[in-house]
């Protein structure tokens, strides 16, 4: 199933200069940029874990503002081939959708594979 990129959409998104990964939900998407909630890609193994633990969490989603002249690449977080998305990861590991945890209608996120 396609999905095109816009508000609700669950994404990675690769930067330039300086050089970072982020994994999020968009909030909106226009001519001046992206507005993320998110986080950085290397922390998302760490937030998965906390969410697990069901303890009080020291790590969480920000909503930053990341300028068009920054963005080199958007992806939809989806599984390919036997690779899982971290929306598949996540509710593998802590048993409940990234919707659910976040509080957000499944229709707006990208459906499950």
């Amino acid at each position: 199933m396609s999905q095109s990129l816009g508000a609700g959409s669950v994404v990675i998104v690769h930067l330039t200069d300086p050089s970072e990964k982020l994994w999020g939900v968009i909030e909106r998407l226009d001519a001046l940029g992206l507005v993320l909630r998110g986080l950085n890609v290397s922390t998302f193994d760490d937030w998965t874990s906390e969410a697990a633990s069901r303890e009080d969490p020291s790590l969480g989603l920000a909503t930053m503002f990341l300028p068009m002249r920054r963005l080199e690449r958007v992806f939809l977080d989806e599984q390919i081939g036997a690779v899982e998305s971290y929306c598949q990861r996540f509710e593998r590991r802590v048993g409940v959708s990234i919707w659910s945890y976040l509080g957000m209608p499944q229709d707006e996120g990208m459906p499950p594979s």
